[in-house]
């Protein structure tokens, strides 16, 4: 018997780095997944690793910032499952810039994809949640249902170069806070994980090279210079920065029985940074 038998998982972006790594825990622990990723080829990798392993998953392919995601996104686990038990909001990327020379496209592409997104997300799913929760308390049956979004310290404490970043992230917590108390009534735990240095393809660059994400035709550039990553994990008491698995535990926390009465937080998983 897993943790999570029966219930239905969202999770965006989870054809790579840290949302796999969350959908394979979900799916580890029982749950029946709709994995999500901007390009088929990483969705069905990790649509294939879930099956190969026992579990049930089926994809919903797209951007989340296209106008009918969210309800595409949504009907994909009513339809094939029946229902949605866990929404875990964790598609993005990030466009950095400091503020003198960031565009308006920068703005808006990284506020549509970490705020914009999860909120109409949330907004198609509520109607499927509210009917649930509705019959279940008719019928007597007490179920909890989870989301948790993704946030970062850069909404928490601010980063230089990532204005538009850390605005997003931080109105992810609002998000968060408003949303609990909102559907508190439906039995649902609205939560947030806000991580600190985790280690994925947003953050690594080999040496002496520029490393870039192709995101809907832009050339993104992403990574850290190797010399500022380990200064920035000095700066960690653990000494090291996080894997996408360590960041997968934290959601799964959430996602758990045992966290039914934890609401309306942010949870940072940073390895003791604050």
């Amino acid at each position: 018997m897993g943790t999570l038998d029966g219930k239905t998982a969202l999770v965006s972006g989870s054809g790579r780095g840290i949302g796999r790594a969350i959908a394979l825990k979900l799916a580890g622990h029982g749950a029946r997944l709709v994995v999500n990723d901007l390009d088929p080829g990483p969705a069905e990798e990790t649509l294939a690793e879930i099956k190969a392993a026992g579990g049930e998953a089926v994809a919903c392919v797209g951007s989340v910032t296209d106008d009918d995601f969210a309800d595409r996104f949504v009907a994909t686990a009513v339809d094939n499952y029946g229902g949605v038990d866990i929404v875990i909001n964790n598609a993005g990327y990030t466009w950095d810039d400091v503020i003198q020379k960031m565009t308006d496209e920068q703005w808006d592409a990284i506020l549509d994809v970490h705020l914009k997104a999860p909120f109409r997300i949330l907004r198609a799913v509520q109607p499927v949640i509210s009917a649930r929760a509705k019959a279940e308390r008719a019928a007597g049956v007490a179920t909890h249902r989870k989301i948790v979004n993704i946030s970062s310290i850069a909404g928490l404490d601010g980063n230089a170069g990532q204005v538009n970043y850390g605005a997003a992230k931080a109105g992810i917590v609002g998000l968060t806070k408003t949303l609990a108390k909102e559907w508190g009534r439906y039995a649902v735990n609205v939560n947030a994980v806000a991580y600190g240095l985790i280690r994925t393809r947003l953050t690594e660059a080999a040496a002496g090279t520029d490393s870039t994400i192709d995101v809907q035709g832009r050339q993104i550039k992403v990574g850290v210079n190797p010399g500022l990553l380990t200064a920035m994990e000095q700066m960690i008491p653990l000494g090291r920065a996080g894997t996408p698995e360590e960041a997968a535990g934290a959601v799964y926390l959430l996602c758990l029985p045992e966290s039914d009465y934890i609401s309306g937080q942010v949870v940072v998983c940073g390895g003791g940074y604050s």
